[in-house]
């Protein structure tokens, strides 16, 4: 299973960000679960990329030539793949991925975790989308889906697609199960 994971370019101001990301990683690759990231060396996502591979995991960075030329790229992944344009590191991304999961972050975490999700409600994929509420990072945005449930704007199956959770291991137990259900439905045999 290939997990993409969208995270801060930042570390964060608080350690508990940082230690989340890293513990968060060890788990992927004990858990035998590729990473698939944005390729950077800094912020969460270098620290998680960092701990992926120290724990001896796979670790995929998509890039663009841009963020390359700025020596903003990961040196030591299992492989690095630099496109042109930030549209097309979405799209490789979203292809290489099995599920995806929003580790705090800023506008580029939420702009790339929005549109799986969207896509997911779309019918473009079949790909579970959740997000890693570290400290309650996400509660605010858990609150204004619930809003928009609750004032018609975002139907109870559409937000169904995604989860907000603090526990980082019932988190990808869901990711799996939901994405190899979405395989099956892909694959044209009926989800349990």
């Amino acid at each position: 299973m290939r997990l993409c994971v969208y995270c801060g370019s930042s570390p964060g101001r608080a350690a508990h960000f940082r230690e989340a990301a890293s513990a968060f990683g060890t788990r992927l690759a004990e858990a035998q679960i590729e990473l698939v990231f944005g390729g950077g060396h800094i912020g969460l996502m270098g620290i998680l990329a960092d701990a992926v591979l120290a724990a001896g995991g796979a670790a995929i960075g998509v890039i663009p030539q841009a963020l390359v030329d700025r020596e903003l790229a990961h040196g030591g992944l299992t492989q690095l793949h630099i496109v042109a344009s930030m549209h097309e590191r979405k799209a490789l991304m979203a292809e290489l991925s099995d599920g995806f999961v929003a580790l705090p972050g800023g506008a580029g975490t939420l702009d790339e975790m929005f549109e799986q999700w969207t896509w997911a409600q779309l019918g473009i994929h079949a790909k579970p989308c959740g997000f890693l509420n570290i400290a309650g990072y996400f509660d605010p945005l858990q609150m204004m889906v619930e809003k928009m449930v609750a004032e018609g704007f975002l139907r109870g199956e559409d937000a169904a697609i995604t989860r907000f959770d603090a526990d980082a291991g019932a988190l990808l137990g869901w990711v799996a199960e939901r994405a190899q259900a979405g395989a099956r439905l892909i694959a044209g045999a009926p989800a349990p």
